[in-house]
């Protein structure tokens, strides 16, 4: 007599986060024997932009201007922020702070918080 089988549902998430969470959440689930399966469409983003890993915030700005069509000297004369600050902070050079991020934030039509 055949046994009827049950088959367990797999499962598959899309975790999006920093790239020390994401390192730390691929072991952790290894350690509970999960498969971490890479995809075309899931491509770590670190192999993209080595960038990411070191000035997040810059690479942020830096499309986020491009998306909206801006140069840096027109984003300059929206926000009141020099042209050289804001290449700074596109390089890393320069911390973006919570005050400068907002009025990033306004011109850029986005949430303030992705550049801290």
């Amino acid at each position: 007599m055949l046994a009827r089988t049950k088959k367990l549902p797999t499962e598959s998430i899309h975790i999006v986060g920093t790239t020390d969470v994401i390192r730390r959440l691929r072991k952790y689930a290894r350690k509970f024997g999960a498969d971490i399966i890479e995809t075309a469409d899931g491509i770590p983003v670190a192999d993209i932009s080595p960038l990411l890993d070191t000035n997040p915030c810059g690479v942020y700005l830096r499309g986020i201007r491009l998306r909206e069509d801006l140069t840096q000297q027109a984003l300059a004369e929206l926000t009141g922020i020099s042209r050289s600050n804001i290449s700074a902070m596109e390089h890393g050079k320069r911390p973006i702070g919570k005050e400068l991020a907002k009025k990033l934030a306004d011109t850029l039509n986005c949430d303030y918080r992705r550049f801290l």
